[in-house]
């Protein structure tokens, strides 16, 4: 009989519990002070339909995830090169606010000494460009210096000010890569 009655009482205590866990779980939300604000994401917390909206992916355009530098006068010449570097990796996060799409486009990639490699710093220039069909939204080329020396060298470029009008066609490429500018034009003899 004692077994029965330790049943009985361990059933009734698992019943209250779980009872009283639903009656937390309840689907009203209005707590006193968060009325409509259910719907709002707490401060630097992401909601779901931000995650679901469009966000232009980064490509590179061919020729310019490369770019060599060389000592003076041997460009061109392998044995001269100071410094090969490399994109290795782009991203892109996308915020919208007043019709205008906020973008925090990145670049990461690698520095690699040369035959002809020194310790010292490397500038590259990165171009970051937004662009619709033919039409340029957003272009900067970015002088973006990395300390190298006798080892491969990691690094991480961003530009967080990429600001375009928002639109609703998903019809907007970003690109980035190196970009040194027109070819250098030789001294006429």
């Amino acid at each position: 009989m004692v077994l029965k009655d330790s049943r009985f009482f361990t059933g009734i205590a698992l019943a209250g519990f779980m009872i009283a866990v639903a009656g937390c779980q309840s689907g009203d939300n209005t707590i006193a002070g968060v009325g409509d604000d259910a719907t709002k994401a707490p401060e630097g917390k992401i909601l779901a339909s931000e995650l679901r909206a469009y966000c232009p992916s980064v490509t590179l355009r061919e020729g310019t995830a490369f770019f060599n530098t060389y000592a003076k006068g041997g460009d061109g010449d392998a044995s001269k090169i100071v410094y090969q570097a490399a994109i290795t990796d782009v991203t892109r996060s996308c915020a919208r606010a007043d019709g205008m799409l906020t973008m925090n486009v990145a670049v990461a990639g690698k520095v690699v000494p040369g035959p002809a490699g020194v310790a010292g710093n490397v500038t590259m220039p990165i171009r970051i460009a937004v662009v619709r069909g033919d039409e340029v939204l957003y272009s900067q080329l970015h002088q973006h210096q990395v300390a190298a020396g006798a080892q491969s060298t990691q690094w991480v470029f961003s530009d967080p000010n990429v600001v375009i009008p928002d639109s609703s066609e998903r019809d907007i490429q970003i690109f980035a890569g190196y970009d040194e500018g027109p070819p250098k034009k030789k001294a006429e003899e």
